[in-house]
């Protein structure tokens, strides 16, 4: 009887500490596995450079899009932006202009 106590008394003083150490085990498998651990953060890397690539991008559109917008201010608008314009969207063309569509035409080697 007092083997079987004394194994008793073992398992009540371990419980606490193999507690312990599976609740550290679980963080810290988190910590490494975890949708926000550290085998993620290289991934998270390539992602930031991407968007960050990408922002780049619609940036440059922006300016590009707010200076076309400053050019056709209806106080101040641009008579050559203007003109290119209108002759774009209602065909309009004077009898001697030749007009060279510039998606048809193949690039220089």
């Amino acid at each position: 009887m007092a083997k079987r106590r004394n194994v008793w008394d073992l398992v009540k003083r371990a419980a606490g500490p193999a507690a312990a150490l599976l609740v550290i085990a679980f963080f810290g498998g988190y910590a490494l596995a975890g949708p926000n651990g550290v085998i993620a953060w290289g991934d998270y890397r390539h992602q930031l450079e991407k968007k960050q690539a990408e922002l780049t991008k619609l940036e440059a559109r922006k300016k590009a899009i707010a200076n076309r917008v400053a050019l056709l201010d209806p106080r101040k608008a641009n008579p050559d932006l203007a003109d290119e314009l209108i002759r774009e969207r209602l065909g309009y063309a004077h009898p001697d202009e030749i007009i060279i569509p510039m998606d048809q035409i193949d690039p220089v080697r």
